[in-house]
């Protein structure tokens, strides 16, 4: 039997694309995520994260921009993820986003993987303290 390539689905908009990946929903951000960016995101965020034990993996790897409204943005995905019994990755390989994630704390709640493929193969949701 032949099968059929896996069709990834179109963004939902210029910032987000949202897919299945391993029994994750992935979603992956795009271009520069500023507060307008922010805005557009949220709603999509909030609809993955309010599901009780989603498993869920935020990819910044598509990420140019990142200023305090992504930082936002994942500091509520965590809690709302943990919250519900979920688990949370985050996936990140920008030196200056990583220097971010670094200087405000965050990379201890939620360790950046380098790679979606570590991010999937992790067991556990991040749940680190300050």
């Amino acid at each position: 039997m032949r099968q059929e390539p896996r069709q990834d689905p179109a963004p939902l908009s210029r910032h987000l694309r949202i897919h299945q990946d391993r029994g994750h929903t992935v979603l992956e951000l795009r271009g520069e995520i500023d507060i307008a960016a922010a805005t557009e995101i949220a709603p999509h965020l909030d609809r993955v994260t309010g599901q009780a034990s989603a498993r869920v993996v935020i990819d910044l790897l598509p990420v140019e921009f990142f200023d305090c409204s992504g930082l936002r943005l994942l500091y509520r995905a965590r809690s709302r993820v943990l919250e519900r019994g979920g688990q949370l990755q985050l996936v990140c390989a920008h030196p200056l986003t990583l220097r971010v994630l670094k200087v405000t704390g965050l990379s201890r709640l939620l360790p950046p993987r380098a790679t979606l493929d570590a991010a999937l193969g992790q067991p556990e949701a991040t749940s680190g303290t300050l």
